[in-house]
């Protein structure tokens, strides 16, 4: 079996809506809703900015485990759009957590954070993209999340 292999696609940063919709403790967790209003987006071969209306369904799990179940739409810079969901899981030390849930900057580092990126789009140029799994690393900045998306070769 073959080692897994990677390569850079792209960095992502969202702008997200503050404060968000908090739905409540319900039987998964505390649900809460975060509306994704723009961003941008660039690598070697793709680069552009995120429509607003997208939204992060956010379930902090009762086990300390933040659940991420994120769409948006992704315009690039020749007009062409890609439609990007992605789910993902963000956890660390209490402390850690307490001070990004505060708003304030902590060493990537010092947590978990990762997602499972797909692509759907009609471009012929970004095509490319329909066929490839991805991974990304993220870090929670107090203005929103930042991903480092690389595809799985």
């Amino acid at each position: 079996m073959s080692e897994i292999k990677t390569e850079f696609v792209m960095e992502m940063r969202l702008a997200v809506d503050m404060p968000l919709q908090m739905i409540g403790n319900t039987q998964y967790g505390d649900r809460r809703i975060a509306k994704v209003t723009g961003g941008t987006f660039e690598g070697p071969n793709i680069k552009g900015t995120v429509e607003g209306g997208g939204g992060d369904w956010i379930l902090n799990r009762t086990d300390g485990v933040t659940q991420l179940d994120v769409r948006l739409v992704m315009k690039a810079e020749n007009g062409d759009l890609i439609y990007m969901t992605y789910t993902g899981l963000r956890h660390g030390p209490a402390e850690v957590m307490a001070k990004m849930a505060a708003g304030e900057q902590v060493d990537p580092a010092s947590y978990y954070f990762r997602t499972t990126p797909y692509f759907e789009t009609g471009s012929e140029t970004y095509a490319w993209m329909n066929k490839s799994c991805f991974i990304s690393t993220g870090n929670r900045e107090p203005s929103g999340p930042v991903y480092r998306v690389f595809r799985v070769l």
